[in-house]
């Protein structure tokens, strides 16, 4: 029997609030889309723990056997610094602030953001779109959604009309937010008088002459709402209704709620089956926030450069680290839990490399009460990832297999105790949810990875020394690595590789 068939996935959907079977929409395939990060600044442990999740949820289902697309956009416009669609431009602010033009603050968030999922090992999305990149489907659903009667122009700027939609539809499905409550509150916290109702949303808005991201439209000179994005780039490539929509708990109002409104006065039906939200971080019990200066970047996680911080934690102990909450649950930063979960990582890293190395000898007299053990903890690896991607208990059962992979090592448990059936299942079950589902590697092989980025680096500075005429400098940076071992070799048209002496 199939992984898929054999194995059911029960998952926690926010817009019911009950934890449902999962059930795909297209047999055998999974559509996921998750809001990716506004590429302003340095991406947050907050979001790293998001797209984490998501990460763990998309290795699971391709472990056992679906087929899936996974799209998480880059946004690149239209994030306003208030959710009452005034405020600057997020992105345009920093161009502004730092001298430089917008697409130039993308491109170096955009490449930060990479390289800090990178470092977790947090694999890329199938798709990645931006929102710069859609503009023209942008404008086109926001027509479609006059021509319906649920959005109006006012000034050149478009906003969604949300007691129109309501009518017919249900505004607050996903967040329980009564339309009359907000209505109420709406009134004092927004200063935007166009709008008919305070409630209503910007689809378009008109560009101030002073903004620097702006486009052509039927409606004059603007720029595209932060909901609409999300919108047109999930349902472009997933479909009017797909499986999963995914973000952080903080994203459900307004924004998931919008893309809902949107989605749904557009094409007539929901967008999405399953919504699932990851939860936030804290910090010693409080509120991770720059204003209470317990936030930190990853960077300074990895360094320990921070205040809060008694050490540096390697890039694979802090996803551990992360992977012993549930993701609906928040996950508090401390010293302790950090250390912990450090020894916790080598633990398990130490056995996955036993794991790799033992050998089945041959069976002689199978013993049924190890077997029916090995079985059990290879089955419950599978039953606990599929009751709502609880990492938490998975990693509680792969500490259990680690115990019997050392007892296979030093002797207290013997291979041929078991059939070689039972055996090799018990380790490349513990070999894939490590490596495939948890995404945890063994730590020399992270720090093989660690050494090959390093050597590149150097790599480049040589390169862009020769190409300066600063052959004392080339020259210096291969001496150095040769006498640590690593040998240089300069290839053709420039290329350059390297090897490493035993």
């Amino acid at each position: 029997m199939a992984l898929i068939d054999q194995y059911p996935i029960y998952l926690t959907n926010s817009l019911t609030g009950k934890k449902e079977q999962f059930q795909p929409l297209h047999q055998g395939q999974v559509g996921m889309y998750v809001c990716g990060p506004t590429v302003y600044n340095k991406v947050h442990l907050g979001n790293t723990r998001t797209f984490l999740t998501f990460d763990i949820i998309a290795r699971y289902f391709r472990f056992l056997g679906y087929k899936v697309r996974y799209v998480r956009n880059i946004t690149d416009v239209g994030h306003l610094e208030s959710d009452a669609d005034d405020g600057e431009d997020k992105i345009a602010k920093k161009a502004r602030l730092e001298q430089l033009e917008p697409m130039e603050i993308v491109k170096q968030y955009t490449e930060d953001f990479h390289e800090v999922m990178r470092q977790f090992n947090i694999l890329p999305p199938s798709i990645e779109p931006s929102a710069t990149g859609h503009i023209v489907e942008q404008i086109s659903i926001t027509e479609k959604l006059i021509k319906k009667g649920l959005a109006y122009e006012v000034n050149g700027s478009v906003y969604f009309d949300v007691k129109k939609y309501n009518q017919q539809f249900h505004y607050g499905i996903l967040s329980g937010r009564k339309i009359e409550e907000l209505m109420e509150s709406g009134r004092e916290l927004d200063s935007q008088d166009e709008k008919r109702e305070k409630i209503d949303f910007a689809l378009w808005k008109k560009a101030s002459p002073s903004h620097i991201m702006r486009w052509p439209s039927p409606w004059g000179e603007g720029f595209p709402g932060w909901h609409i994005e999300c919108t047109v780039m999930s349902t472009k490539y997933l479909g009017e209704t797909f499986d999963i929509h995914g973000g952080g708990m903080d994203l459900k109002f307004p924004h998931h709620e919008c893309e809902i409104a949107q989605a749904t006065g557009a094409n007539g039906q929901p967008p999405v089956k399953y919504w699932i939200h990851s939860n936030m971080l804290t910090v010693n019990g409080q509120k991770m926030s720059k204003s209470l200066g317990n936030s930190f970047l990853p960077a300074e996680l990895f360094s320990g450069n921070h205040a809060l911080l008694e050490k540096g934690y390697s890039p694979s102990a802090v996803r551990f680290f992360m992977l012993q909450s549930h993701y609906s649950s928040t996950l508090d930063f401390s010293n302790e839990a950090l250390q912990a979960a450090e020894k916790g990582y080598k633990k398990l890293s130490n056995a996955l490399k036993t794991a790799k190395q033992l050998k089945h000898t041959g069976t002689k007299t199978v013993n049924a009460e190890v077997e029916q053990e090995f079985q059990r903890l290879t089955s419950e690896c599978y039953l606990n990832m599929g009751d709502d991607f609880n990492t938490a208990r998975t990693l509680a059962v792969l500490f259990e297999m680690a115990s019997r992979i050392n007892d296979l090592k030093s002797g207290n448990l013997q291979p041929h105790q078991f059939s070689a059936e039972a055996f090799d299942t018990f380790l490349k079950t513990y070999i894939g949810f490590m490596e495939d589902v948890l995404g945890l590697q063994e730590e020399a092989a992270q720090n093989d990875q660690l050494l090959n980025d390093v050597v590149n680096v150097l790599i480049g500075l040589r390169k862009k020394a020769r190409q300066d005429r600063n052959y004392a400098l080339s020259d210096k940076i291969r001496d150095d690595l040769k006498q640590v071992g690593v040998q240089l070799m300069d290839g053709k048209d420039g290329e350059m590789s390297y090897s490493i002496d035993s």
